[in-house]
């Protein structure tokens, strides 16, 4: 007998029903991101102060300028300091944290939720928080100080161009350790036990487990991780706008607060278009190279 042949009529009737579905989220996409991003791009180019209905194209000017602002290179080299310290800092302690905890021990649990605790806070909270913290005359920090006889040590943290920046970044770390941890302790339940414990009976010890082992079996959490990290830091500015606005005298501005001073403070809108274009870019370098990493992951995969 001939195999029955297969009737698909609703798949042909109905080619058009995906695209139903799509056309929704494709067209709030587009006007939420799309748009605004091609928006700025225009703007950049303009001299539009944001108020009046009337701006004039002036070309790369506004990149010119803006490769010529010391403020923008400073807002810039703060944002590498972001960056290297959440990725030199984050996430080794995240890491560290997660191997801790994924041991079984008592009260391993409220240990968790408390060191997750600040995910779920946002950076405005987080920085209301430590601004009391890090308050020079009666803040936490300086008291404790005094308190041990290290008074020598406090200093005015957020007034000090010298530490400013610093000081947000610690901020700013008591949030991101804890997400590193999060990832990492998802990417530990994926590690086989019975490699660890073969390499054991091998007679490896535990550097050597967790280097030759742990450590390869977590590769793909590290990549996001890392990447994720990397893009959070490009992004910083709620914390910065909370605690310090950008000074004092733009020492702890970082680009994204840089580009709201310049836009809504001092209405030069096509300026401040131009140093979100030039964030944008950088940031989507980044995202080009983890989307490369994982599908050449996928690719070797299959």
């Amino acid at each position: 007998m001939c195999p029955q042949r297969r009737n698909i009529p609703v798949l042909t009737k109905r080619w058009w029903v995906p695209y139903v579905f799509l056309a929704v989220p494709l067209t709030l996409y587009f006007i939420w991101v799309i748009s605004p991003i091609a928006q700025t791009i225009i703007l950049s180019f303009t001299n539009w102060d944001g108020v009046s209905t009337k701006f004039d194209f002036i070309g790369w000017k506004n990149y010119t300028r803006l490769f010529s602002d010391p403020y923008f290179w400073l807002s810039l080299k703060n944002n590498i300091k972001w960056l290297v310290f959440f990725v030199i800092v984050a996430i080794p302690a995240g890491l560290g944290m997660a191997m801790l905890l994924d041991q079984k021990f008592p009260g391993n649990k409220i240990f968790k939720t408390l060191i997750y605790l600040p995910m779920t806070l946002s950076f405005v909270v987080i920085g209301q928080i430590w601004s009391w913290i890090l308050e020079p005359r009666s803040g936490v920090l300086n008291e404790f100080l005094r308190a041990i006889g290290l008074g020598s040590l406090a200093k005015p943290w957020l007034s000090d161009p010298k530490i400013v920046t610093y000081a947000l970044i610690m901020a700013a770390l008591w949030r991101q350790i804890a997400y590193a941890m999060v990832l990492f302790l998802a990417g530990l339940k994926n590690v086989s036990t019975e490699l660890v414990e073969a390499a054991y009976v091998d007679g490896a010890n535990a550097c050597q487990r967790f280097w030759y082992v742990i450590l390869p079996a977590l590769r793909p959490a590290m990549v996001i991780a890392i990447t994720v990290n990397i893009i959070d830091s490009l992004r910083a500015f709620d914390i910065v706008y909370v605690m310090t606005r950008g000074g004092p005298f733009y020492s702890s501005s970082v680009l994204a607060n840089y580009m709201y001073i310049q836009s809504f403070h001092n209405y030069r809108m096509g300026y401040g278009s131009a140093i979100a274009v030039i964030q944008f870019l950088i940031t989507l370098g980044f995202i080009i190279v983890y989307l490369f990493y994982t599908l050449k992951r996928e690719e070797e995969s299959i």
